[in-house]
């Protein structure tokens, strides 16, 4: 091969020598890239998942399924409920079996003798209920109180004080703490057998409701110089804890005045009050006095000692002060909102009980949706939690604002807050919810289009509301409203399969609908269709006792056979006026007529005419007339209708 020339060579020096020097450079910008990259970049040594990881990343990738039954009833299709009432039936099935389980699994573990469990539950487990120490000592008081024994843990109390034995300060409080929050009884042991006061306050719930001094006595549960006050009276040293227990306890079971009576005694003794007993004392100020500004006055001296006692208050203390503040009357608008602003200067947020509480101050004096809107603004699209007990009537009353003010947009922002993560688990228990939905359903039907109100009516039955009688009568009218009744016939499909076929109110409301007025011919054969199954459910085919028949009924059935090409089956129920006792109305007759002539059905005609006259109505005379003189007759049908002609009058 021939050596490169001089030319070439220079020119493979020159680009060469770029080519390295570029090289070099770009190596010495990539190793400061990577460096910088370094310092920046962070990657942990282990990525630490929470346990419910995985279930909420295949959460996100499933949508709701609006026409699926509760998810604590997809597990047997067998028992999936339909109505109400098998909601609430099943549900308390479910929460029966499981207590009585539990009852059988912690009585009785001595037949549960192995474990294959893996890994094991110890939440499944059967629980120690029965105490393994019998001899009198302070360890087997503590065993007693650990398990819930109350009567047995105050006799073996009694024993460790006649044996001279001395007993801690801290087993004392325990033993305290029982006897308060229980009331000085046994709590009801979970599937076990009812006691008698059990049944009988379950069969006083089934009574008219009490009056409010009734109801005063009813809760009213402290025992004078019960347990608990004859343990306190035997400390030789009676400390705050001792005191606010002690309180506590006597507010929880229905004896303010006592509560209060002791709070000054630890007053006296120069002893401090934990927050606890501040919220107990605040929630029971509204009890203990009378006149409005009494009652305030005592909220304010309390909230007084809790700042000089260097009390700090909590969420509790100020949804309690607000709770109060609803018996106060004119002066709780003036403070409301003032409690609200102490709350937020102190750091503390409002939870939905306080604006619960806020709404029924507000709204009660007002009745206008401005302080509702209020609340949303600011509590518009955020997750919400749980952080009192009365959190779940929040929705509920908010709902029920909308409703009573026919506000359709406030009612769809509630919504919107409700949707937002798991706020719909504040909206409470099942009735609760059942409630709320119900609210909303019903402000729909009666704001909203009708192809609006089915898409909601479908997206919320079964799986989150149950409709009532009255919902299924708003959904009716909104259907009569926007002249959409040839949907009817699968309104009645949910109306059976949601087990009110037997409301008599509702089903003749949706018979009146379908009979009010003609229709085309294809809508009137599945008016007649859901009419026949009407009629077996007022004859009680379904097996179960049905409504009443009354003369609304017959005759609407009656009108819509007859609309529907069903003459014979019509005039079967026809003959029912006549066994129910009841009389045909004159218009249906005269309907009936027409039928016949158009069908040539002389016969028929001649027996509706005989028909009227068993009734002695007025029209019998017009009915003969007509068949007379429409129907190609024989002689001796003419000399029938001739004389019930001649005969017609009406009855006395």
């Amino acid at each position: 091969m021939a050596a490169p020339s001089r030319r070439t060579c220079t020119f493979l020096r020159t680009h060469l020598g770029q080519f390295l020097c570029y090289r070099a450079s770009s190596q010495q910008n990539s190793l400061e890239s990577d460096k910088a990259s370094v310092e920046i970049l962070s990657i942990p040594r282990k990525k630490t998942w929470s346990k419910e990881a995985v279930l909420e990343a295949l959460a996100l990738t499933v949508n709701k399924d609006p026409t699926a039954y509760a998810y604590q009833f997809q597990d047997d299709p067998y028992l999936s409920p339909r109505s109400s009432t098998d909601f609430k039936l099943f549900s308390l099935s479910q929460a029966s079996g499981r207590a009585a389980a539990k009852f059988f699994v912690n009585n009785h573990s001595k037949f549960f003798t192995k474990d294959f469990a893996e890994p094991p539950i110890p939440c499944l487990m059967p629980e120690t209920v029965a105490p393994h120490l019998e001899e009198v000592t302070e360890e087997a008081l503590r065993e007693r109180v650990q398990l819930r024994k109350v009567t047995a843990a105050v006799e073996l109390y009694d024993q460790l004080l006649q044996t001279g034995t001395a007993i801690s300060m801290e087993t004392t409080h325990q033993l305290l703490d029982l006897i308060c929050f229980y009331g000085d009884r046994d709590p009801a042991p979970e599937g076990g057998p009812q006691t008698e006061d059990t049944e009988a306050s379950a069969e006083g719930r089934q009574m008219n409701k009490p009056s409010l001094r009734q109801a005063s006595a009813l809760k009213s549960s402290w025992k004078e110089n019960n347990n608990a006050e004859r343990i306190f009276k035997l400390l030789p040293e009676r400390d705050s804890h001792s005191y606010c227990t002690l309180i506590r306890g006597m507010v929880k079971h229905g004896a303010p005045s006592k509560a209060f009576s002791l709070y000054t005694d630890l007053l006296n003794n120069r002893l401090v009050a934990d927050v606890h007993t501040f919220n107990s004392l605040l929630l029971a100020a509204s009890e203990v006095r009378d006149g409005h500004n009494d009652k305030w006055d005592l909220i304010c001296d309390l909230l007084k000692q809790m700042n000089q006692q260097k009390v700090q208050p909590n969420l509790q203390t100020f949804n309690a002060v607000l709770k109060a503040l609803k018996h106060c009357g004119h002066l709780a608008r003036a403070h409301a909102l003032q409690t609200i602003s102490e709350m937020k200067a102190l750091g503390i947020a409002p939870s939905l009980a306080s604006y619960h509480h806020l709404l029924a101050v507000f709204y009660k004096a007002s009745q206008n949706t401005d302080i509702l809107q209020e609340v949303l603004s600011e509590l518009m699209g955020r997750s919400l939690e749980c952080r009192d007990p009365d959190d779940v009537h929040f929705f509920s009353q908010a709902m029920r604002i909308c409703l009573e003010n026919k506000d359709l947009d406030l009612a769809y922002n509630v919504q919107s807050l409700v949707e937002v993560g798991e706020n719909w688990r504040l909206l409470g228990d099942s009735s609760k919810q059942n409630i709320y939905y119900g609210r909303f359903f019903t402000l729909l039907c009666m704001m909203e289009h009708v192809d609006v109100v089915l898409k909601w009516y479908h997206c919320l039955v079964p799986s989150l509301y149950y409709p009532r009688p009255q919902g299924l009568m708003d959904l009716l009218q909104a259907l009569d409203t926007d002249n959409r009744l040839e949907m009817l016939p699968s309104v009645w499909k949910d109306i059976r399969s949601l087990a009110h076929d037997n409301k008599a109110d509702l089903v003749e409301e949706l018979l009146t609908l379908m009979a009010r007025e003609q229709h085309a011919p294809e809508v009137q054969e599945r008016f007649a269709r859901c009419a026949l199954e009407i009629k077996g459910v007022f004859d009680g085919d379904t097996g179960r006792s049905g409504p009443v028949w009354s003369t609304s009924s017959l005759s609407s059935i009656t009108c819509l056979l007859l609309r529907g090409n069903r003459s014979q089956q019509a005039w079967d129920v026809l003959q029912l006026f006549r066994c129910k006792n009841r009389v045909p109305p004159e218009g249906l007759l005269e309907e009936f007529l027409l039928v016949c002539h158009d069908e040539k059905l002389p016969q028929r005609a001649v027996e509706l005419v005989q028909f009227s006259a068993t009734f002695c109505l007025a029209v019998t005379q017009k009915l003969a007339r007509s068949v007379l003189a429409d129907f190609d007759l024989t002689e001796e049908q003419r000399t029938l209708l001739s004389d019930l002609e001649m005969s017609a009058e009406p009855c006395d």
